[in-house]
Parts: C-alpha cells; structure tokens; sequence
C-alpha cells in the first residue's frame, strides 16, 4: 500500500515572520477540524478570547505564557493544553514564539 501525503512538514522550519503583530497560516482545514500555525514576535499576545470548539494548543518553538482566568501556565516546545470549548483565555509571547493549534469539531 503506498500512502500519499499532501503536506509534510517540520514544524521548526516553517516559522514566518509575524511582523507587527502575530500571524497564522491554516496547514489544514476538513471534516470540522482546523490546523494552524501562528507565529508571536516577542512580546506579541492574543488578548483574552474563547472559540466555540474544543481546542489544542502546542508550543512548538519559543516561550510564552497561557493565561486562563487569572492562572498563567509557562509555555516551551512541548508544552501542550486542551482547552474546552468557550474557555476564555489568553496567548502572549516572551521570545518568538511559534504555536500549533488544533480546532476540533464542535462537540
């Protein structure tokens, strides 16, 4: 059997420059689940927001800070958080930073 990937990619090597503030870029999009990487300049955050799915974030490079209500949780390549749907919180980067998050399928 011979299996056909349409996208293959090291995660490291395909950071992009944020400019003013963070930028994303979707690797994939089917079936109610979303990929996409972010990447945070120093300094850069996403204020304080919810999404109405379920979502996984994982810190690919860099180092930053989740802040969910008034917890803030470290983050450094391998870090990894599951957020429930319409949990509030917010992303902010100390280094640059690099981001995969996953929307999953509304539950």
């Amino acid at each position: 059997m011979t299996l056909s990937y349409p996208r293959l990619f090291d995660l490291r090597q395909a950071t992009f420059d944020p400019g003013e503030k963070p930028a994303s870029r979707i690797l994939c999009s089917e079936e109610g689940t979303r990929v996409v990487l972010l990447s945070f300049g120093a300094g850069q955050e996403l204020a304080e927001h919810s999404a109405p799915r379920p979502a996984i974030l994982q810190i690919v490079d860099g180092e930053g800070w989740f802040e969910l209500g008034d917890e803030q949780i470290g983050a450094h390549p391998g870090t990894w958080l599951r957020l429930p749907a319409y949990t509030r919180h917010a992303v902010r980067a100390k280094t640059p930073m690099t981001l995969l998050l996953t929307l999953l399928p509304k539950p």
